[in-house]
């Protein structure tokens, strides 16, 4: 169901079932803002980093309360707290489990910026609780429990809003509905680069957490381990059972960019990666690819995604996280479109032979103002799912991808830099993703002559079945064992 459809459907829900049940739980609302807003009380989850950017984020919005900070590290509590207190005038409660916050029947809504392999879990409790969400990149850690949170967000009448917010910007939503009506030509390759410094983490010793830290409770639905430093508070993004590498972090974005542009897009029919971690010291602790190229097949068109680590520094390449568009008629990069040796730096303009350019408006539904937290925080307050910018089908889709593509890396074979894979083919983006790969591993000192780098599977998907036709290995890899009582249930 694409973007217009899910609206057009949404819309014609709310006006008959959803929108009455909607109304009922935003009717609980704590009390009126002096603007007469009602006051919706939130939750954030994972209060290190990035949650605290959903703080400022939520408060900035008129009417806000942040009722819990959730987190397993005890010690971030005092200083948050006592922060939100001298600006707000009320401190939220601290609790290092989110079901003590979801027990309260006077909350509203949970902000979730926890580790990856958190998010679905959190997500599908808060829906059962009767709390609306926003929820980090990617929804999911994995693609089983991302269809998991779609079923109960519609189950449960939950709006759920993820974190890619480059689908609240009204002019990036333009730019998409230009591209996919056709006004650039055939689309045949949207191109995603998530180039960001990832090299070394070197190693840390095992030892037991620190008193003030439930790691046990942090670990969740993650088998269990000993803990070490680089799991907490950031490094557990490069290791399989917390996180999805750089194309699952930063990469969710970008992938949901690409995808966005192609029309009906939900999930490829085939897909493999290759790639490597690579540190110039030789090894480090991390699991996942630092340097990885994903290759999706959505029919004629392509979806290419670069990720490269070793970039930022004076002997690397630049860093770089961007979109491109390749189509019959030219390439878009960013807001400059190319066509032979023209360029037009506003996309909104289509280059005619012989006249003058043609502004377009573009096609796309209205995006709700505000911000990716002000359309969240508006669309509960309101109860209408279609000022949901970002909701957890959307979300779904895209970060399925990358884990899709981890999947294929994950079942790859070593494979000697000297020989071209056949995979490559002969598309270009293709060909100069992987040649980008190589320069970049030489320009910092890694020389090819006798290294491997991972040869991912070639993946046939079924993209209504969300399954990996005849083959069990690829399959077993849609979810994980689950830890009790942290399991993300089969049925919601």
């Amino acid at each position: 169901m694409n973007r217009f459809s899910r609206r057009r459907f949404l819309q014609a829900s709310a006006a008959s079932t959803l929108l009455p049940l909607f109304h009922v739980a935003s009717a609980r609302a704590a009390g009126r803002t002096a603007d007469g807003l009602e006051t919706v009380r939130v939750a954030v989850a994972g209060i290190n980093g990035r949650g605290q950017g959903h703080i400022s984020e939520l408060l900035a919005v008129p009417g806000v309360e942040i009722a819990y900070l959730i987190d397993p590290d005890s010690r971030l509590f005092e200083g948050l707290s006592r922060r939100i207190a001298e600006r707000c005038g009320t401190a939220p409660r601290c609790v290092q489990d989110i079901r003590q916050a979801l027990d309260d029947k006077e909350l509203d809504a949970v902000s979730i910026a926890t580790c990856n392999h958190w998010h679905s879990l959190m997500t599908i409790w808060a829906c059962q609780a009767g709390k609306h969400v926003y929820v980090e990149k990617p929804m999911s850690h994995n693609v089983f429990e991302g269809r998991q949170c779609v079923e109960a967000s519609r189950r449960y009448n939950r709006i759920v809003q993820h974190g890619t917010q480059q689908r609240s910007d009204s002019t990036r939503a333009r730019q998409m509905a230009a591209i996919r009506a056709g006004k650039y030509g055939k689309l045949l390759v949207a191109k995603g680069y998530c180039c960001k410094p990832r090299w070394s983490i070197g190693f840390k010793p095992e030892v037991a957490p620190p008193t003030d830290f439930d790691f046990n409770l942090w670990l969740g639905p993650a088998p269990e381990q000993p803990f070490h430093e680089n799991l907490h508070p950031y490094n557990w993004h490069w290791f399989w059972d917390f996180g999805n590498g750089d194309t699952g972090n930063q990469g969710v974005h970008e992938m949901d960019v690409a995808r966005w542009a192609i029309p009906n897009a939900t999930l490829p029919t085939r897909v493999w990666s290759l790639g490597g971690r690579f540190v110039p010291e030789g090894s480090d602790q991390g699991q996942t690819p630092n340097m990885q190229l994903a290759v999706y097949e959505f029919g004629e068109t392509l979806i290419v995604f670069e990720t490269r680590g070793l970039v930022g520094r004076p002997e690397a390449p630049p860093a770089k996280v961007a979109n491109e568009y390749y189509t019959t008629e030219g390439v878009i990069r960013y807001d400059t479109w190319e066509v032979g040796e023209q360029r037009f730096t506003d996309f909104r303009f289509h280059p005619h032979a012989g006249g003058e350019p043609e502004r377009l408006e573009g096609d796309e539904a209205p995006i709700t103002p505000g911000g990716p937290f002000g359309a969240f925080i508006t669309a509960v307050r309101s109860g209408d799912p279609t000022q949901n910018n970002c909701d957890a089908e959307v979300a779904h889709y895209s970060s399925a991808l990358c884990h899709l593509g981890n999947i294929s890396y994950r079942l790859g074979q070593s494979t000697a830099f000297g020989e071209s894979p056949a995979c490559l083919g002969d598309n270009a983006q293709v060909r100069e993703a992987f040649t980008a790969i190589c320069d970049n591993l030489k320009a910092v000192n890694i020389p090819l002559d006798g290294k491997t780098y991972q040869l991912g599977r070639v993946l046939e998907f079924d993209p209504l079945t969300e399954r990996f036709p005849h083959d069990d290995e690829a399959n077993s890899l849609l979810t994980r064992p689950y830890r009790a009582p942290f399991v993300v249930p089969e049925n919601v």
